[in-house]
């Protein structure tokens, strides 16, 4: 009783504080991580990149992080800058099979980052530099990266579009900013209409700013100084079989089975009305996008 009590707390903490920033990070500490990842041998908290239904959340995750190190075109020699970059899982992904340079982490979860900083410590890897720091006030110089990216992390900067702006000052000319990111398919939908427990966090923790559909996201890259803007849609591979993979979980004592008891707690507690989840997925986009700063002549 005494740490539902805290955890409201925390919650009501959370959500009333002024600071968007600060709201974010704290509203993605409210769950304890022993429980949140009792099922798997990641850290990924994106929704996901599901090649088919026989794809585990542990391989959703990291299918994520690899389209993203594509889509970003990764490789030897680049310094790489990946902003909300939660535990860290893709970090130590991309190092060892892109083989950048560098690779510089930001978050604004403290939690998260210690986690980051104390895995690369065990591993001697002094080539991740993880930190805690907003995504519109970046800490590097400008001209500092050739690479920027983000997971499934930019609805919640504030805003969307100052991070752009962030994005293009530290990458050098050349260099490019990509993103897998959750939008509304119609930015008509209100951010109060997500009111079930698993996906209200998207109607506290994402700016009114932010706001915006899949139309509209090249042409804020384009505001900030991009070029050559692809915005593509993957919400077929990625909301569609992330609900079917958690509703089974929710409704067919098979699925469940070998599933540690504090994931089914938590399936049980945030899945109760899988028909209104179901609806509100439905008004959920997921894009994959690239846009380039340009080269000086």
């Amino acid at each position: 009783m005494l740490g539902k009590v805290r955890l409201l707390g925390r919650l009501v903490r959370a959500v009333t504080t002024r600071d968007p920033d600060r709201r974010a990070g704290l509203l993605y500490q409210l769950s304890d991580p022993d429980a949140q990842f009792a099922d798997r041998t990641t850290r990924y908290t994106n929704i996901g990149y599901w090649e088919s239904d026989e794809t585990t959340v542990d391989e959703a995750g990291e299918a994520a992080a690899v389209l993203l190190a594509d889509t970003a075109r990764l490789g030897p020699g680049h310094d790489v800058l990946d902003v909300g970059c939660g535990y860290g899982d893709q970090d130590f992904l991309w190092l060892r099979d892109w083989e950048p340079r560098t690779i510089h982490a930001i978050d604004m979860a403290p939690r998260q980052i210690e986690h980051a900083r104390r895995r690369a410590a065990a591993e001697s890897e002094d080539r991740l530099d993880f930190r805690v720091g907003s995504a519109t006030r970046l800490p590097y110089a400008d001209g500092s990266f050739d690479r920027v990216v983000t997971l499934d992390a930019a609805m919640h900067f504030h805003t969307r579009a100052g991070f752009f702006r962030e994005a293009y000052r530290v990458l050098r000319p050349g260099g490019l900013l990509a993103t897998i990111d959750t939008l509304p398919v119609d930015a008509g939908t209100a951010p109060t209409f997500f009111r079930t427990p698993r996906l209200s966090l998207y109607r506290f923790s994402i700016p009114a700013d932010n706001w915006y559909d899949r139309s509209d996201y090249a042409g804020h890259l384009a505001e900030a100084g991009f070029t050559d803007a692809r915005v593509t849609s993957i919400r077929e591979l990625s909301w569609e079989p992330w609900f079917r993979y958690w509703s089974r979980l929710a409704n067919e004592p098979e699925a469940r089975r070998d599933v540690p008891a504090e994931v089914v707690a938590t399936v049980d507690r945030e899945w109760r009305d899988c028909a209104r989840i179901r609806h509100e997925v439905d008004h959920l986009d997921y894009v994959c996008a690239v846009a380039v700063k340009p080269a000086e002549f």
